[in-house]
């Protein structure tokens, strides 16, 4: 990205009389005591009218644009001889502004910088009068939450040298999966700007924008250039030649633009030759490495990740391209995470005495064995990540590296079952990930005084033990997952002011967790997972500490207890799991106050009480919940019907009366394809689901429920799952069943139905397990290929049904033996036991909204989960091994 302190040559010097720093001591005494121009100070005040200026305590920002000297407000910069106002710059401060810009700005005639990046203008129009601000050299409207066509007028700028129009978004972390709100055509009026250095126009459309390339080519003074995710078109044949492109430039990211190889190469060959940053990670660009990208001689940092770049078989050899790139005199970072690259790597890699980053995360060296020659001479080495190549790592026990590194990333390599010594050589580690290293081995003695500055440990799917100091660990983000950890809980310190994760899931800690309750630090603690130990007794009332908690997961330990009050502070709580503990009593009222819950999962206790009507009127934003095997008594609450995100709902195995509400059709994520606007638009346009798919589904089976199925349950077209069995149902089968056309599972079994089967049973394509054994139904099953190729045994016990496949025809019916069995709990495992398995669903879905756009773009996956691994261990795997696990546990039982 461009340097936003980027700061534009003036012969004249400046007067930073509103800087908040100490630059006005730099200032004159006579500059001092000269007062700004009567006129600017009203054109500034008018300007002010307009706007908001908040700080963090909701108190006026501007406060201090009263005086008369102007030049020393906040944000205002003047000329220390003129006292002219040149500069308004609202960049990195404390505050903010909103509002409505005035066109009062006209008449500061001096103005030569105007900088609102980061601010916040509610998506309004981009003013028009900017274009006549004839004197500006800097216009950073970058992350201010404009939106609109970038008027044409800009153009008229012809002193402009930065222009910066970038990232805006309604929030810049998920800023990729927004609709773009600037809209851009051509870019003829660029080409009128011919003094730009610099320009930076990522997350803007520029779909329409087919002269970008012959524009950019036109403008001879121009250094950087960043246009990210702007979905630029192809170059036409018609792109200027070498003899016609500007050779100035020396900083190009046109990453995330889909751009295929025969598009870019040309052109990019072209404006090469002085290239010191190059990224074109997250395109298309296809085939063998290009040789061509070793005659940059001058490229210092080359990104290349997240495409489908492969090496050529000639390529595996010591005179691969590859090999090459790395030989390049000023070659300082190379990414090619992500490719289709394998073979082998070749040991002259080790050459390379300049390299200070190298990303081969994601490619395929399998069998590839890596010594220590390839890192002989790597002495300025700070940052390696060959996490996902899958390569084997063998190093000497007593080897040293020749480098420090600051981040190691090496996750799903073969490096154990040894703990191995070189880490602890690499005293200035601030990030470590070795999980699924097939470590088993103790942590060497001493390990956590080794690292003061480590912040961020992934050690997850290992089968490491060790013991913990008797001081608090100083973690941002620990991932000890999956491992033989086990004693007591340690204490934890959070680092910084940023959001923490800790997660010691799977393990064999045992004891209270009371330390969490003397977590210190200025952290924020955003993520707990003490899921999966052996903890147990009362959960301590702590959780006030915790304001800024989104997910907490205790699940499958031996709490005991009613469920502490506090869980009602945690206002931004998104996910919660008790599942799997000895919980009793009622829900807390308190929890009512978690108005962001999403998952919600507290199955497998004891607690008991009437389901509360305010999970349905205050939780309106969840999309998972399980009350399943608990002593919940009553009627199910009409208030969930009016869920309409929700997605799945398990209410099985407890002591639920009365009949099942009757607006069932309320449930509108399951009656209609649901699609979230913010999170499933990308790039203008609506994206299907990934394959990973949604399970949607609603379990109230082994319950006391009574009475007939409402008529609105055939609405949910897109249910997945349904099951009803072992009630006391009664009436006629679901008349129109066909219409639930995504149904793959059905039990009705253990009821009271009588009646026919709808014929339209039959058109349940998708059908793979079916049971409605032990009801009253009669006639003939309805013919299709699906149905007769079920079991008998999923129509048995039904004293009037006949034909294929419980008999050859209808003309002679032998009642089967015994009563219809309704009711009971003895066999409600079976369903439950594929339906829900490990964790629990409600986690594996646990961020499915944000995840199932960022798990399926590997860049974005690469680069955002770099802080928050363990959300993509415990959410990504989970929800893929789930699936298997439900899909293969389906076939099985449709095979019985």
């Amino acid at each position: 990205m461009l340097d936003q302190r980027f700061s534009m040559e003036n012969p004249t010097p400046f007067c930073l009389f509103g800087s908040p720093t100490s630059d006005a001591e730099k200032c004159t005494d006579a500059s001092v005591r000269l007062l700004c121009k009567e006129s600017e100070r009203k054109a500034l005040l008018e300007f002010k009218h307009n706007l908001q200026a908040m700080d963090s305590s909701g108190h006026d920002a501007l406060s201090s644009w009263k005086s008369e000297e102007c030049c020393l407000w906040d944000g205002v910069n003047c000329n220390s001889l003129t006292g002219h106002v040149e500069m308004l710059d609202f960049m990195y401060r404390s505050w903010f502004v909103a509002g409505t810009i005035s066109p009062s700005l006209l008449k500061l005639h001096h103005l030569t910088s105007l900088n609102f990046f980061g601010n916040d203008f509610n998506g309004s129009l981009i003013p028009e009068f900017f274009g006549y601000l004839k004197n500006l050299k800097l216009l950073d409207l970058s992350n201010a939450n404009f939106r609109g066509p970038i008027p044409s007028q800009l153009g008229n700028l012809s002193m402009l040298e930065t222009l910066r129009l970038g990232g805006n978004s309604i929030d810049m972390t998920f800023r990729h999966i927004f609709k773009k709100m600037f809209s851009i055509g051509k870019l003829e009026w660029l080409s009128h700007l011919s003094r730009l250095k610099q320009v930076d126009l990522s997350f803007t459309n520029l779909s329409n924008a087919n002269d970008w390339s012959q524009v950019i080519s036109h403008l001879p003074f121009l250094e950087e250039l960043v246009m990210t995710d702007c979905d630029l078109p192809s170059i036409s044949s018609s792109s200027p030649s070498s003899s016609n492109t500007s050779t100035s430039l020396t900083h190009l990211d046109l990453s995330a633009n889909n751009l295929p190889s025969s598009a870019i190469y040309p052109w990019l060959f072209n404006v090469s030759r002085n290239l010191l940053h190059l990224d074109l990670s997250s395109n298309q660009l296809k085939g063998p490495i290009p040789k061509a990208f070793r005659n940059m001689n001058a490229i210092g940092k080359l990104y290349l990740s997240d495409n489908l770049l492969t090496l050529a078989e000639n390529q595996l050899r010591g005179d691969s391209v590859l090999n090459e790139i790395v030989k390049l005199p000023y070659i300082t970072a190379l990414d090619l995470g992500y490719n289709l690259l394998n073979g082998s790597i070749s040991k002259s890699i080790g050459q390379v005495s300049n390299l200070q980053v190298l990303r081969l995360v994601g490619n395929s060296f399998d069998g590839d064995v890596i010594s220590k020659a390839h890192f002989s001479n790597f002495t300025y080495l700070w940052e390696l990540d060959l996490s996902y190549t899958y390569s084997t790592l063998k190093f000497n026990s007593g080897w040293i590296p020749p480098f420090k590194l600051i981040q190691i990333r090496l996750c799903s390599c073969k490096l154990g079952p040894r703990f191995p010594d070189w880490i602890r050589t690499q005293t200035d580690i601030e990030i470590l990930d070795i999980s699924a290293l097939g470590i088993s081995d103790s942590l060497p003695y001493g390990f956590w005084d080794s690292f003061l500055g480590l912040t961020y440990i992934n050690m997850s799917f290992n089968q490491i033990n060790g013991t913990f100091p008797n001081n608090s660990i100083h973690i941002s983000h620990l991932n000890l997952s999956s491992n033989n950890f086990s004693r007591l809980l340690p204490h934890f310190s959070l680092d910084s002011m940023n959001m923490r994760t800790i997660n010691l899931s799977k393990n064999k800690f045992t004891g209270p967790i009371s330390p969490i309750c003397s977590i210190t630090g200025e952290g924020f603690l955003a993520w707990l997972d003490l899921s999966n130990n052996l903890f147990s007794g009362v959960v301590p009332d702590c959780f006030g500490s915790f304001p800024s908690l989104t997910a907490l997961n205790l699940g499958d330990n031996s709490f005991s207890g009613s469920l502490p009050s506090s869980l009602g502070s945690l206002t931004s709580l998104q996910m919660l799991s008790l599942r799997g503990n000895k919980f009793s009593g009622e829900l807390p009222s308190s929890l009512l106050n978690c108005t962001k819950f999403k998952f919600l999962d507290l199955s497998d206790n004891e607690l008991s009480g009437e389901i509360p009507m305010w999970i349905g009127q205050r939780l309106s934003s969840l999309v998972f919940l399980s009350l399943q095997r608990n002593q919940f008594r009553g009627r199910i609450p009409r208030q969930l019907c009016g869920l309409k995100y929700l997605q799945i709902l398990d209410l099985s195995v407890n002591k639920i009366s009365d009949t099942i509400p009757p607006y069932l059709n309320n449930f509108t994520s399951m009656a209609e394809k649901y699609v979230d606007e913010a999170l499933l638009t990308w790039k203008g346009t609506k994206q299907s689901y990934p394959q990973l798919g949604l399970l949607l589904a609603i379990d109230l089976s082994c319950n006391k429920l009574t009475g007939e199925v409402p008529e609105g349950l055939s609405s949910l077209q897109e249910l997945v799952a349904l099951n009803l069995s072992r009630n006391f149902l009664t009436g006629k089968f679901i008349q129109n069943i066909g219409h639930l056309r995504q149904l793959e599972v059905l039990d009705l079994s253990r009821n009271k139905f009588s009646g026919n089967i709808p014929t339209s049973l039959s058109e349940l394509t998708f059908l793979s397990t079916l049971d409605l054994s032990y009801n009253e139904l009669s006639g003939k099953i309805p013919t299709s290929t699906q149905l007769q190729s079920f079991d008998p045994s999923s129509f048995s016990h039904n004293r009037g049904l006949c034909g294929p496949p419980v008999s050859p025809n209808c003309s002679m019916v032998d009642p089967p033996p015994g009563k219809p069995a309704v009711g009971g709990e003895e066999d409600c495992d079976e369903f439950m036991k594929w339906f829900y398995t490990g964790m629990g669903l409600g986690f594996a879905m646990g961020f499915w909204g944000f995840c199932s756009v960022v798990f399926f773009k590997r860049s974005w996956r690469h680069s955002y989960f770099r802080y928050l691994d363990d959300a993509k261990d415990w959410v990504y795997v989970s929800v893929v091994l789930l699936k298997t696990r439900l899909v293969s546990r389906i076939r099985a039982l449709s095979t019985r």
